[in-house]
């Protein structure tokens, strides 16, 4: 499965992987409150301590039990500890007959490179000016949704390495589309800004002085984003409606079967 790890110098991959990112993290974002991943299947209900009455307990604090879990590698912006490291790339199985969803395993979500964000097979550098909690919901939130996708495709009869295929070009493309759809909008939506900006200078001239800086400031950011966030929603359902079907029609690749002894002598009757 092709990320586009390679295919430009360093310098340009960054720069490329900005526009990514400055596209994609407002899609990513909005699927936040959709939830991230599925549920660890494997985690089990905690039993709390019985508080203790007692002036010798007063000071321990109700339901103070620890969140323990496996530590994650250094630098790897995830929260997700049921997280698998990869897809199967070896082989690719062939689509095969589809039925109506029935009940599956969830599809444990894909744990992204130290340093990097992921959405889909799309994999780009973590900007520096991106907080780590925050880089760390957007994983969280595009390992979760590819998951969830992936889950799906399981339900209706599709192999794992056929779900993981379509679920990661699908996001990785709608990250692509949104990116350029914010890109594409971007005139648009400067134009726009400077026309909200002065509305909201007239506006804010009753609030003076406060208003003098606050209306220009909403006014353009608002106006800003009427006209860069549809372009961006837009380029975005696209790219994952492209990707969605370069992952179906992609050709099967079967995989390496274990060796054969070759030599031994035939059969005979």
């Amino acid at each position: 499965m092709a990320t586009g790890k390679h295919r430009a110098p360093n310098l340009q991959r960054q720069k490329v992987g900005s526009v990514v990112a400055a596209g994609a993290v407002p899609l990513v974002m909005a699927l936040i409150g959709t939830g991230t991943a599925n549920a660890d299947p494997a985690q089990a209900a905690v039993t709390q301590p019985e508080h203790q009455a007692g002036p010798e307990f007063d000071a321990v604090a109700p339901n103070a039990t620890p969140y323990v879990g496996k530590p994650m590698p250094a630098n790897t912006r995830s929260s997700l500890q049921w997280s698998r490291t990869g897809p199967e790339t070896d082989y690719l199985s062939p689509v095969g007959p589809l039925h109506a969803p029935t009940a599956v395993a969830p599809v444990p979500p894909i744990l992204p490179p130290p340093g990097q964000f992921r959405f889909g097979d799309q994999q780009i550098p973590v900007p520096d000016f991106v907080p780590v909690d925050t880089s760390i919901q957007i994983n969280d939130a595009a390992a979760g949704t590819e998951a969830n996708l992936a889950t799906f495709l399981d339900s209706v009869g599709l192999e794992r390495s056929r779900s993981d295929r379509i679920a990661a070009e699908t996001l990785g493309s709608a990250a692509r589309g949104a990116a350029v759809g914010s890109t594409v909008a971007m005139p648009f939506a400067m134009m726009a800004s400077t026309g909200g900006a002065l509305a909201g200078l007239v506006a804010g001239l009753p609030f003076f002085p406060v208003g003098l800086v606050a209306g220009p400031i909403l006014g353009g950011m608002a106006a800003y984003m009427a006209v860069s966030i549809p372009i961006t929603v837009v380029g975005a359902g696209v790219g994952a409606a492209v990707g969605a079907a370069s992952g179906f029609l992609a050709p099967p690749r079967a995989a390496t079967p274990e060796a054969v002894d070759t030599e031994a002598a035939p059969v005979t009757a």
